[in-house]
């Protein structure tokens, strides 16, 4: 392998598949995850021969186990994570777990994505987790439970609830890797957006790069646990409600319940 290896999900469509293709243009070894097999592959011929591909629904939480012994497999060392993948609006949002799909997706499974891939994640490396500017306080119990939500209170706590365990974990490893949370842009023109607000929305790539300099920022050990907001093109505050400590506390002990103790397979 040459250059940084660098593994991300949701890497078919929209901002994920153009970092993906910046990535590849600069010398990375990349990786991507997505849920469709052929779509994988016309995305593989489209980047690179070299792109590994990996399919799983992050919707099922076996599913998301099985992926990581899948890429521990292929790679030993892995520079950089980005946890793109997300959901929003869905036909039928409780899941096999009896969760949120918006919970399960956007926050739990790259928590057990990150926590089965860091043994392979160096100390310089980093994960990079897509969060957004829509924060809200999260119910523990609807996090644990499925409870009927409507799509926007879902999908604002998950993207609150991702963006405290970046914190967390960047506090559990002071070392490094680092752990950034990151607003891509709102209202970007991808799939989600076209979907949850029927609008063509700004240019992807304004995402993207945002995410190409996260992963190759030589600096970024210096804001392992803070929150990038492209909407104003800086380290900020996340949302109030994301600082508050006891309630991270009570996010991380349900977290953990989920994943750290539950076997694979």
């Amino acid at each position: 392998m040459t250059g940084p290896v660098v593994f991300i999900t949701g890497g078919t469509d929209g901002i994920g598949f153009q970092a993906a293709r910046m990535l590849v243009d600069l010398g990375c070894t990349v990786a991507i995850h997505g849920r469709d097999q052929q779509k994988l592959l016309s995305c593989q011929r489209a980047l690179s021969d070299r792109v590994r591909v990996y399919c799983a629904d992050l919707s099922d939480l076996d599913a998301v186990r099985s992926l990581a012994v899948e890429v521990a497999a292929d790679v030993n060392r892995l520079d950089v994570l980005i946890n793109n993948a997300g959901v929003l609006k869905a036909p039928v949002t409780q899941t096999v777990s009896d969760r949120d799909l918006r919970f399960e997706v956007n926050t739990i499974a790259p928590y057990l994505l990150t926590q089965r891939l860091l043994p392979l994640i160096p100390k310089d490396g980093r994960v990079i987790n897509l969060s957004s500017a829509a924060q809200s306080a999260v119910d523990c119990d609807a996090l644990a439970k499925f409870r009927p939500m409507s799509d926007m209170d879902a999908y604002s706590q998950s993207k609150a609830a991702i963006t405290m365990w970046s914190q967390e974990l960047a506090a559990r490893h002071p070392d490094g890797p680092a752990f950034v949370s990151v607003n891509p842009g709102s209202l970007l023109g991808t799939k989600m957006v076209r979907e949850g607000f029927g609008i063509e929305g700004k240019d992807v790539t304004i995402g993207a790069e945002i995410l190409l300099r996260l992963a190759t920022d030589p600096k970024i050990q210096d804001h392992s646990g803070d929150y990038f907001c492209n909407d104003q093109g800086a380290y900020t505050a996340p949302d109030p409600c994301v600082l508050n400590d006891q309630a991270r506390q009570r996010i991380m002990s349900v977290l953990d319940q989920m994943t750290l103790d539950v076997p694979s397979g």
